[in-house]
């Protein structure tokens, strides 16, 4: 598994995190598999799959050198540190949990928790997140990204909720360090979730 700095550096360089749901975890699977097919190799797997754990093991196993595997939806450290046993590289919350983030980095994990406020922000930031998610994203704008970087410029922000192949690109270009790109990739078939996580990534392309 990538170290702590790696992982980090990934998210920032790839800019693109596939969210990772479903009904079942061979549902999940086949998100998973035509997100990497698509271009997107850092994966967060929700734990409201079922089998998450498992599945998160079986990814990593199966794709040593093409996935970065992460836990999402997290709700507190007891689920991250089962999460961490099963080889997630990162841990992603719908909110800032305390003890999620002091849990992490015991481990040296990367903790990425859901904010919407500058206070939200500034309290994840000093409790050690080197990426914080903007959540719901589909509330704001792109612009709600450098609106919060103008006081908090050393805040590493990735939006999550509403974002697709259309308004990717816009924003990165706001600021954004990276997306996270969930219901647009839900599709019926392994093929369909590839077509569109190819359009996310060709849509960023070249954006440093």
């Amino acid at each position: 598994m990538a170290g702590k700095l790696e992982t980090l550096q990934m998210m920032i360089d790839k800019k693109a995190v596939a969210v990772v749901r479903g009904s079942s975890v061979e549902e999940a699977e086949m998100v998973a598999e035509g997100s990497l097919k698509g271009g997107i190799s850092i994966l967060e797997i929700t734990y409201t799959v079922p089998g998450a754990s498992s599945l998160i093991s079986s990814l990593i196993k199966n794709h040593p050198d093409k996935a970065v595997v992460g836990a999402g939806t997290v709700l507190d450290e007891v689920t991250a540190r089962i999460a961490i046993l099963a080889g997630a590289a990162f841990i992603v919350s719908p909110s800032f949990n305390k003890e999620t983030a002091l849990l992490c980095n015991r481990y040296s994990i990367p903790y990425i928790p859901g904010c919407y406020t500058v206070k939200e922000v500034i309290e994840a930031l000093e409790y050690g997140s080197d990426i914080i998610k903007i959540f719901p994203g589909n509330t704001v704008s792109p612009s709600f990204i450098s609106t919060i970087n103008g006081p908090v410029p050393q805040a590493k922000l990735m939006p999550s909720g509403g974002v697709n192949a259309e308004n990717a690109k816009e924003w990165i270009n706001k600021g954004a360090a990276a997306i996270s790109i969930g219901s647009s990739l839900y599709k019926s078939t392994v093929e369909e979730v590839e077509a569109e996580a190819r359009k996310v990534t060709e849509s960023i392309q070249g954006i440093k």
